[in-house]
């Protein structure tokens, strides 16, 4: 019996955290809590029957789940290192299997909020413990594998609404259940992922000058974490605010809604194409197009007629900044385990802050103005991005080749 504990690692690579089934797996498990996130919005309705909510009081549903989220994320990178792997990740998705059925079939508001809140923070367990396995375990190929696994996030995103709309929207307590047995299967492929991944920090991270000067650490993450906050904040904003500028510029409620699923689906596809190109391109090469691409295509969504297509460019350059930059943070920050949940994190209250934050500027200007305040935010991440790649390179780099890692 002493050798059980060692099995489910025969199947999982010397230099690999996962088996194959396991990746694939936790490709699934980033489908389950993009569906999760994405449920509360259209269900909104029938909370607000059901339980005689406000407009408000309804909303504080996807409010709790963020909570939760944040709250996940920094629980378990004080846990990472101290349990397995399978420990952490299988209480995560436990977490959101318990957490969905109490939200399901609760008799009352406050227990519902109780169950987003646990279902929550075992999405910020998953969110941040794939993405740092997923950071950590590839190589040269961690940002291709980063950008596969958050598109299929997209995937989850884009299909919880549509499964609410087929179902409609007073049958959500079965949506969610739905996604409850899921979760709870997906701790059947965790004996494929290894419970200690070999190595720590890389050996060219821990010789790097920011591990000795505290000074120069806080400025890279504190930049890191502004480009995390503004670009979540943009990426959720366009999500959000999408429909209503386009209204008010003319277009219909049809065209306006079908522009934002439009918006959605070149977010997730951008994460898929942009996977082959990290393998030739720097991640500050990456992120610095990414940025820039994303700025002008806000600035064309300032002219009516171009708007819902400069939308659609604004999915398509915004998608690999996530995933791309968790490898360079890692590089680049000392101690990077801390700094990923940090920067998560922040990330997850970005995309809170971004909805209320943008209806304070609409009220004080007007809802015409939304691509232009996001092309300001847009303009500061690639001037963050450029500060980090200018700090971060190593002098024996300067004159490197695209393909070259920085740190």
């Amino acid at each position: 019996m002493q050798t059980l504990p060692s099995l489910p690692d025969t199947a999982v690579r010397p230099d690999r955290p996962f088996s194959t089934p396991a990746v694939v797996a936790s490709c699934i498990g980033f489908v389950l809590i993009g569906a999760l996130q994405s449920l509360y919005g259209p269900a909104l309705p029938a909370l607000r029957q059901e339980y005689g909510l406000s407009p408000s009081g309804a909303g504080l549903a996807l409010s709790a789940h963020f909570v939760g989220g944040v709250a996940g994320v920094l629980g378990f990178d004080r846990a990472f290192g101290r349990i397995g792997n399978r420990a952490l990740l299988g209480a995560s998705y436990a977490l959101m299997a318990l957490g969905s059925v109490a939200f399901a079939f609760s008799p009352g508001w406050p227990l519902a909020l109780l169950g987003a809140l646990v279902t929550g923070f075992g999405f910020g367990g998953i969110d941040y413990g794939l993405n740092q396995l997923f950071a950590t375990g590839f190589g040269r190929r961690s940002p291709a594998m980063l950008n596969i696994l958050n598109a299929h996030f997209g995937i989850g995103a884009i299909a919880g609404p549509a499964l609410i709309g087929l179902f409609g929207a007073d049958r959500y307590p079965a949506v969610f259940t739905g996604f409850a047995v899921m979760a709870a299967l997906l701790l059947i492929p965790l004996g494929g992922v290894r419970d200690r991944h070999p190595g720590g920090l890389p050996a060219d991270t821990a010789a790097h000058p920011a591990v000795r000067r505290a000074r120069r650490t806080a400025a890279l993450l504190t930049v890191f974490v502004v480009l995390y906050v503004l670009h979540v904040g943009v990426e959720a904003a366009v999500g959000g605010w999408e429909p209503t500028h386009l209204e008010a510029v003319g277009y219909s409620a049809t065209l306006a809604a079908s522009a934002t699923s439009v918006y959605w689906l070149m977010l997730t596809l951008g994460r898929f194409l942009v996977a082959p190109l990290t393998l030739r391109w720097s991640e500050p090469a990456i992120i610095a197009v990414s940025c820039g691409g994303t700025a002008l295509c806000l600035l064309a969504a300032v002219q009516p007629g171009l708007a819902p297509y400069a939308y659609a460019g604004v999915g398509l350059f915004i998608a690999p900044i996530f995933p791309t930059g968790l490898p360079w943070l890692r590089r680049a920050v000392p101690a990077a385990r801390r700094a990923g949940a940090l920067v998560i994190a922040a990330s997850m209250v970005g995309g809170v802050a971004a909805g209320p934050a943008l209806g304070k500027v609409i009220e004080l200007f007007e809802v015409r103005a939304v691509p232009a305040v996001l092309f300001v935010l847009a303009a500061v991440c690639l001037a963050a991005t450029c500060w980090l790649a200018r700090a971060t390179r190593a002098p024996s780099q300067a004159s490197g080749g695209p393909g070259q890692p920085l740190g």
